[in-house]
C-alpha cells in the first residue's frame, strides 16, 4: 500500500482524540498530550550519563574498567554540551518559544541542566579523589602531584619537559597590542599571570598540547611486586612547575587550568552547497571556532582570572563549572590503556556462528547463506563473517556488483578496503558515504575520496536527510541467474565498535527483501520516489506509518485469551506520537516492555495511562545498540530489527531501514535467548520509575543473579 502521510496524520489524530475522550475501556479520560506525561529529553539524557557514572562507582568492576567508565562519562558530557546545550542556547538567543512535549522552555531546560549536573560533578570529584586514585595507588598505579615528587622523579619529569614539552608550547600574550587568543574546543589550557618590574602584570594563555600524553611517566623505586607499577605526574602540573622557562625574566604570579567547550554542531545548507564534501570540510574548520557554551575551571581559580575569561569568552557566568582536579575526564582513556590486564575485564574472544564455521572455501559463505538466513549477534558473535563476506565478494569472479551504505566506518576500515579491492577487480561498486555523521565527518571524507580514486561510485545521500541505514547487497551471477545476497543490520560497518557495541546482523537471500533493498539503493543513488515497499520499513517514507499500524494491530488483537505484548529495544525513545501510541496500548491492556539504553521521554507507571509499561535500561561492559521491535500479533509473533530509534530525527530526518525477521527459528532466538535474557537481568538493569529516576535491580530472595551480557557471552561460547 502506498504511503499517505496526510491520511496517516488524520487517522492518528482521531485515535488520539478517541483515547482522550472515551472511557468505555474503563480508564479515566486523559489527554495524552499532557506535558506531565513526558520526561524532558535533555534531563533524561543526564540520567543516562548518571548511569554511566554509577558504573565507574561500582566496586564490582575491575579498577581500570571503572576508570574507563569515568572517561566515557566525560566524553559523553563534552558531546552533550557541544550539541544539545549549544542548541538550547541558540534557541534561547533566537527567542524560540515552542516547547517540547514536556513543556519546558529552552531557558528552563538550561537551568534544570545546571541544577542536575552540579551534584553529579561533586560525585565525580569524590569518586576520583576518595576512591579511584587511592585504590589505584594501592595497586601500583599512582598519579602524583608535582609537589609530591621525590628528587629523582622531579629530575626525570623536568628533563622530559625540556626534551618533549617545551619545544611544542606556545604562550600567547593578552595585552592592548595583542587580542585575546582563540581557545580551541575541548583543549586544556593554562591561564597564567606574570609580573615584570618594567611593565607590570600581564595575562597569557598557554595551551596544553593534545599531542602529548596527559599522564607523564616518572621513575619509581621500592620493593618488587607481582605486577607492573606505573607512576605518573599530571602534564599540566609539570608545565606549571616549569613556566619560568617560558617567561624568563618575569615573575610567575599564578597559573590555573581551564577548558572551553564550543558549539560543534555543523549546520549545512545543502540546497545552497554545490559541493557537499567541500562544504562539510569548511564546516569542520568552523567547528573549532563555534560560540563557547561551557567554561570548566579548577575550583582554586581566583575571581579576577575567572572574570577575565568570562568577559573575553563572552560567557554567561552561569556557564562556568568548577571542578576539583581533573578538568578533562576523557583523558583517562590514556590511563586505561596501560599494561595492567589484572585491573581490566577478562578478555572475550567473539565466536563464529555454527553455520559459518569450517566452510570448505571462501565462496562457501554464499552457499551457507543460500541454505538459510544467518543471524549474527555482536560482539558475542564475531564481526569477521561480515568482513569475509565482502572480501569474498571482492574476489569472487561470479560477483558482478556490490552496493553498501556507510555511516561510521572508523579510521582503518577493512570494510572499505574490501570495497576498493572489489572495484580494482572490476566489480561495479556503489557506496553511499554519509558525510554528515556527526564527529565522523573527517574520517568519512577521507574514505569517500579514497573510494572515488579507485573508481567506486560514491554518493552522499538525499538532500536534507542523513542516511543511517545499515545495508549491504552483493549481486552474484549463478547457474539460475542473478542472485542478491543481503546483509541487514542494526549497527555500523565498523570492525572496532563491533567489539564494543551490541548489534544484530542478518544474512539473507530473501527475494522480497532483496527487491525492496534494490529500490532503496535506487532511491539513494538516483531519482526513485518509490513508497510502496513490500516488507522493508523505510524512513522517512513508511516507517512511522507502519510502526503505528503495527502497534494499533497489537491493540486490536489483544484479548484475555491472547494477551497483547510489545517488546521494543532501542537506544532512545523520544517521539511524542510513538509514545502516545504506546500509552494507548497500555490503556488497552497490552503489556509493553521497553528496553531503552539512553533517553526515554515516556513516563511509565501512571495510572490509567502507562501502568502496563515497564522500562529498563542496561548499562554494562558493552554499549547496548541493538534495535528490536517484537509484536505478539495474536500469537503469531513478528520481529523487526533495524537502524532506527523512535526519535523524530530517525523517523523524519534520516534514511533508516527496519526489516522483518522472517525465519521462525531466528525469531525464537531473538525473543527467547536475547530479549528474555535482557528482561530478566537483575544485575546491570535499571528500572525507570514514574519520577524519572532509575532504580538498580537486584536479585530477589532465592533468585540467582543474572547479568544479561555475561550470560549472552556464556551462551555464545557454548554453542
Amino acid at each position: 500500500m502506498t504511503s499517505n502521510p496526510e491520511k496517516t496524520k488524520n487517522i492518528t489524530v482521531a485515535k488520539e482524540k478517541f483515547a482522550t475522550t472515551d472511557s468505555g475501556n474503563g480508564h479515566k479520560p486523559r489527554d495524552l498530550s499532557d506535558p506531565s506525561l513526558y520526561f524532558n529529553r535533555e534531563l533524561s539524557w543526564l540520567e543516562f550519563n548518571r548511569r554511566v557514572l554509577e558504573e565507574a562507582q561500582d566496586e564490582r568492576h575491575p579498577l581500570l574498567e571503572r576508570v574507563k567508565f569515568l572517561a566515557i562519562f566525560g566524553s559523553n558530557l563534552d558531546e552533550f554540551f557541544m550539541t544539545r546545550v549549544a542548541g538550547l542556547k541558540q534557541q534561547l538567543d533566537a527567542g524560540v518559544v515552542k516547547a517540547p512535549p514536556d513543556g519546558m522552555t529552552p531557558g528552563q531546560q538550561l537551568a534544570a541542566i545546571r541544577k542536575t549536573l552540579k551534584p553529579m560533578l561533586r560525585d565525580v570529584r569524590d569518586l576520583l579523589h576518595e576512591d579511584l586514585l587511592p585504590a589505584l595507588s594501592a595497586l601500583g598505579v599512582q598519579l602524583h602531584n608535582f609537589s609530591d615528587l621525590n628528587a629523582k622523579q622531579r629530575t626525570s619529569a623536568n628533563n622530559y619537559f625540556m626534551d618533549e614539552v617545551f619545544p611544542v608550547l606556545t604562550p600567547l600574550a593578552f595585552d592592548p597590542g595583542r587580542p585575546f587568543p582563540h581557545i580551541s574546543n575541548l583543549s586544556l589550557n593554562l591561564a597564567v599571570r606574570v609580573y615584570s618590574p618594567q611593565k607590570g602584570e600581564h595575562f597569557a594563555r598557554l595551551k596544553v598540547p593534545n599531542s602529548l600524553p596527559r599522564f607523564v611517566p616518572v621513575p619509581h623505586s621500592g620493593r618488587k611486586l607481582p605486577y607492573k607499577r606505573f607512576h605518573f605526574v599530571w602534564l599540566e602540573q609539570l608545565i606549571i612547575a616549569n613556566l619560568h622557562h617560558l617567561f624568563p625574566g618575569l615573575d610567575i604570579l599564578e597559573a590555573y587550568p581551564f577548558k572551553v567547550t564550543r558549539n560543534a554542531d555543523i549546520e549545512i545548507q545543502e540546497d545552497e552547497a554545490s559541493d557537499l564534501l567541500t562544504t562539510i570540510e569548511a564546516g569542520l574548520r568552523r567547528r573549532r571556532f563555534g560560540p563557547v557554551v561551557r567554561l570548566t575551571i579548577d575550583k582554586s581559580m581566583p575571581d579576577h582570572i575567572r572574570d577575565l575569561l568570562v568577559r573575553n569568552l563572552q560567557l554567561d557566568p552561569k556557564d562556568v563549572f568548577e571542578v576539583d582536579g581533573a578538568l578533562k575526564l576523557s583523558d583517562f582513556w590514556g590511563l586505561y590503556s596501560i599494561d595492567r590486564y589484572d585491573l581490566k575485564d577478562s578478555p572475550y574472544v567473539p565466536v563464529v556462528p555454527q553455520a559459518l564455521r569450517s566452510l570448505p572455501g571462501p565462496e562457501a559463505i554464499f552457499g551457507a547463506i543460500r541454505q538459510h538466513d544467518i543471524l549474527l549477534h555482536h560482539p558475542y558473535d564475531s564481526f569477521l563473517p561480515v568482513i569475509d563476506f565482502l572480501r569474498t565478494a571482492a574476489r569472487d569472479p561470479k560477483v558482478v556488483a556490490i552496493k553498501q551504505t556507510l555511516y561510521r566506518v572508523g579510521r582503518d576500515s577493512p570494510i572499505v578496503k574490501a570495497l576498493m579491492e572489489a572495484r580494482e577487480n572490476d566489480k561495479e561498486v556503489a557506496v553511499l558515504v554519509e558525510l554528515k555523521a556527526r564527529f565522523d565527518e573527517e574520517s568519512n571524507i577521507g574514505w569517500a575520496r579514497a573510494l572515488e580514486r579507485v573508481g567506486v561510485h560514491v554518493v552522499y545521500g538525499l538532500l536534507g536527510l542523513k542516511t543511517h541505514s545499515k545495508v549491504t547487497m552483493v549481486i552474484r551471477r549463478e547457474h539460475d541467474g542473478l542472485r542478491r545476497y543481503l546483509h541487514l543490520g542494526t549497527g555500523n560497518y565498523n570492525a572496532v565498535t563491533a567489539q564494543l557495541y551490541t548489534d544484530l546482523g542478518l544474512f539473507t537471500t530473501d527475494e522480497t527483501l532483496a527487491e525492496d533493498v534494490s529500490h532503496l539503493f535506487n532511491r539513494l543513488t538516483g531519482y526513485s520516489n518509490l513508497t510502496d515497499y513490500k516488507e522493508l520499513l523505510v524512513a522517512p517514507v513508511n516507517l512511522r506509518q507502519r510502526m503505528l499500524e503495527l502497534i494499533e494491530r497489537e491493540i486490536k488483537k489483544h484479548s484475555s485469551s491472547s494477551p497483547g505484548h510489545l517488546i521494543f529495544k532501542m537506544n532512545a525513545l523520544v517521539d511524542a506520537e510513538m509514545i502516545r501510541a504506546l500509552y494507548r496500548a497500555s490503556q488497552a491492556g497490552v503489556k509493553v516492555d521497553l528496553i531503552v539504553r539512553g533517553i526515554c521521554c515516556l513516563r511509565p507507571g501512571i495510572p490509567d495511562v502507562s501502568e502496563n509499561i515497564r522500562v529498563v535500561s542496561i548499562v554494562g561492559r558493552y554499549l547496548e545498540h541493538t534495535r528490536i521491535f517484537y509484536f505478539n500479533n495474536g500469537g503469531n509473533p513478528e520481529i523487526y530489527m533495524g537502524s532506527a530509534d523512535l526519535m523524530p530525527r530517525n523517523l523524519n530526518g534520516r534514511v533508516e531501514t527496519v526489516f522483518p525477521v522472517k525465519d521462525e527459528s531466528l525469531r525464537e532466538i531473538i525473543h527467547d535467548e536475547i530479549l528474555q535474557t535482557i528482561l530478566a537481568d537483575n544485575v546491570q538493569a535499571r528500572l525507570l520509575l514514574p519520577d524519572g529516576s532509575y532504580k538498580r535491580l537486584s536479585p530477589k530472595k532465592g533468585e540467582p543473579p543474572l547479568d544479561s551480557q555475561l550470560e549472552l557471552m556464556r551462551r555464545a561460547k557454548s554453542h
